[in-house]
């Protein structure tokens, strides 16, 4: 028989099992649909957007969506992660010129065509004017393992998958909120730990400015695929016809907003 092993104070995540009650509020069917679909025509709104305004907004709207995001499930609930929130000008200064840097080399040499081809409808170049006048610029950062004030240190695991639930509460909270977001990657990023002091463990994993879009603000002419392209149903009143085929069910029907 397996022996239990001893519980390591060291680690936050070692413990025994300890189940409390699971508080859940049912919804009754018409309340449900209700916010589902309000929910899902709302998102259906949400844009990139590249082009923002100066204005300042409420902090408490970011600090609100920080902490939805941290309400996101993680593997054995080590919630790996650490949102940098940047608001200082020359610190947004500094950073946005670090990326500029390495994404003027980028378009220059790094990327193959087929991947500058898949840009040039959106409309991006190597001028990221939104690190500097979007008021916040929120910088996640995954932690690949735990290090405790001992020195003590544990992997962490499914860091990736933990960081994407993560982030996209986080940009679901904002566009709630009423701000607009874009999804920034500069490659690479390691400058970001660097410049806002993160420890070593810490990895940036995406750069989010916020804020209201500028009055001229535009965005590209492109479509979202439909929901009958990306949900599939596999259930008893419509069985596969054969292994592997695509079924699809009652989303057929379903609404769809097609703008990206």
């Amino acid at each position: 028989m397996p022996t239990t092993p001893t519980v390591d104070p060291r680690d936050p995540l070692d413990g025994e099992y300890c189940p409390v009650p699971l508080e859940f509020d049912r919804l009754d069917p018409a309340t449900a649909l209700q916010r589902s679909r309000e929910f899902r025509d709302d998102m259906a709104r949400r844009r990139t957007v590249r082009a923002f305004s100066t204005e300042d907004v409420p902090y408490e709207l970011i600090e609100n969506a920080v902490a939805t995001a941290a309400t996101a499930p993680s593997g054995a609930h080590a919630q790996p992660w650490t949102f940098v929130v940047v608001s200082d000008p020359d610190v947004k200064a500094e950073v946005r010129a670090a990326a500029e840097e390495e994404e003027r080399r980028s378009y220059e040499s790094r990327m193959p065509d087929e991947w500058l081809r898949a840009l040039r409808r959106l409309g991006t170049d190597d001028v990221k004017t939104h690190l500097t006048d979007a008021p916040y610029v929120i910088v996640a950062f995954a932690q690949a393992h735990y290090v405790g004030p001992d020195g003590y240190t544990r992997k962490h695991y499914y860091v990736q998958e933990s960081m994407g639930i993560a982030c996209g509460l986080l940009l679901a909270s904002l566009h709630r909120a009423g701000l607009a977001t874009l999804t920034h990657t500069p490659s690479p990023m390691g400058f970001l730990r660097t410049i806002l002091g993160r420890p070593r463990n810490e990895r940036p994993y995406l750069v989010v400015p916020v804020g209201y879009p500028a009055p001229d603000a535009t965005v590209p002419d492109i479509t979202r695929k439909d929901l009958r392209d990306v949900l599939v149903t596999v259930a008893p009143q419509h069985p596969p016809a054969a292994r592997g085929e695509a079924v699809r069910g009652r989303g057929d029907t379903a609404r769809s907003s097609t703008r990206g």
